[in-house]
């Protein structure tokens, strides 16, 4: 791009060329610069000029998940969605919703709820959590089971690219199949091929009544028997998760049903048969703010984990081995489809690494994987994201063809991207 001294000045120049985009006020100097769009114009403006100058942008949402994965090679300028808040329709007879990226997860709830609807997700910190981080981290909780996750649930995206133009794909109506399928190549890409502005969804009403059943059980491998069985079996339950930690002396799950009075007891009766030895109990809807208890820890590494729903048992007792070994804590949350968070604590960050490492490799051998989403401080060098096979290929051209000047997230994502 030139002499260091060239790059220098392109830089004390962006922020006179902000000022001018966004208004002075929406343009400030924290750690870095932050610019706060009021539009999609002004986004696609702002990028336009960053991509001219070469200059990095991080989009940024509610900041829940702003050191999820690896952390950017650089940042140069910080675009933040809070301003774009608003919820553009609810066609609540087709059961959508067009909502602004910076809309909150909560906001977004409470509208739909006055239509008796729902965007059928639980991610983390609703109340800060955006639309946009949502789409672009792909959190979900427990609900997955039944509605699927974000992926499962968006049909429609407008993306501002580093050239300065917008790109739409997706519709309003459900079974929207036609094109491109830009909302899902966006989903779980973390920012790194276009700045989200906008998203539709598709909705799902919300339930007459809903109970929670709390099931102790002596061990983890007769946790997942019974996990498996409920899952093999004609349940209608929405969600299905295990609880467990070092420091636990049996494993917990939970399960929650949703609908009419009488059709929940008719399956709490059921449950009950089908483990009549097993301690069952009804419970709050606290069990279902476990995962998010997890981070509450902040001296303590967070990862993603998936495995297949028969392999839980044997990766939970991996897990407790190789923990015992390095004198780590540690604490899970798995959902019933093998996706899980784990925590990990130690005063020894060596200690921690050992055990992610030879979790990852476990996991990566049983056809599974352990994504790093927050790391302690002086954790030796570990990538996020573990083995990427044949997909990083094909995701290098991708972002290649989005983001040919690798301006959004350098280095982020699986591979450097």
């Amino acid at each position: 791009m030139g002499s260091s001294s060239q790059i220098a000045t392109t830089k004390a120049n962006i922020e006179d060329a902000l000022r001018a985009i966004a208004g002075s006020d929406h343009v400030c100097r924290r750690e870095h610069l932050v610019v706060d769009p009021g539009s999609e114009q002004e986004v696609t403006a702002i990028l336009r000029c960053a991509n001219k100058r070469g200059l990095s942008v991080i989009p940024q949402g509610g900041s829940t998940k702003s050191d999820w994965a690896n952390p950017p090679t650089r940042t140069d300028v910080v675009l933040s969605t809070k301003r774009m808040d608003r919820i553009l329709e609810h066609a609540w007879a087709d059961l959508t919703v067009t909502a602004e990226a910076g809309c909150t997860v909560a906001n977004l709830q409470s509208a739909l709820a006055q239509h008796g609807q729902r965007l059928a997700i639980d991610p983390l910190w609703p109340e800060r959590t955006t639309v946009g981080g949502l789409i672009s981290t792909n959190d979900s909780g427990s609900l997955r089971l039944r509605f699927g996750s974000i992926r499962d649930l968006i049909i429609g995206i407008t993306l501002a690219l580093p050239d300065g133009t917008l790109a739409s794909s997706g519709g309003k109506v459900v079974k929207n199949v036609a094109g491109y399928d830009l909302p899902k190549l966006a989903t779980g890409a973390f920012g790194t091929l276009g700045v989200i502005t906008r998203a539709v969804f598709r909705l799902h009403p919300l339930p007459q009544n809903r109970r929670t059943l709390t099931i102790s059980c002596a061990d983890i491998k007769q946790a997942q028997r019974l996990l498996l069985q409920i899952q093999d079996s004609k349940f209608a339950h929405t969600a299905l998760q295990l609880r467990t930690d070092s420091e636990a002396a049996s494993t917990e799950f939970d399960i929650v049903f949703e609908g009419t009075v009488a059709g929940i007891d008719a399956q709490e009766q059921q449950i009950r048969k089908l483990a009549p030895s097993a301690n069952i109990a009804p419970s709050s809807d606290d069990p279902w703010q476990t995962r998010q208890a997890l981070w509450a820890d902040a001296n303590s590494a967070i990862a993603k984990i998936s495995v297949l729903p028969s392999e839980i048992a044997d990766a939970v007792q991996s897990l407790q081995k190789k923990s015992a070994s390095n004198r780590c804590r540690w604490a899970a949350v798995i959902q019933a489809i093998g996706i899980g968070a784990l925590r990990l604590s130690s005063p020894e960050p060596q200690s921690i690494h050992s055990v992610l490492t030879e979790l990852r490799s476990h996991l990566e051998n049983a056809g599974g994987s352990l994504v790093l989403l927050r790391r302690v401080q002086n954790l030796p060098a570990f990538d996020a994201w573990g083995a990427t096979g044949d997909a990083q290929a094909l995701m290098a051209a991708v972002k290649q063809q989005f983001d040919p000047n690798r301006i959004l997230n350098p280095g982020r994502f699986v591979g450097g991207i």
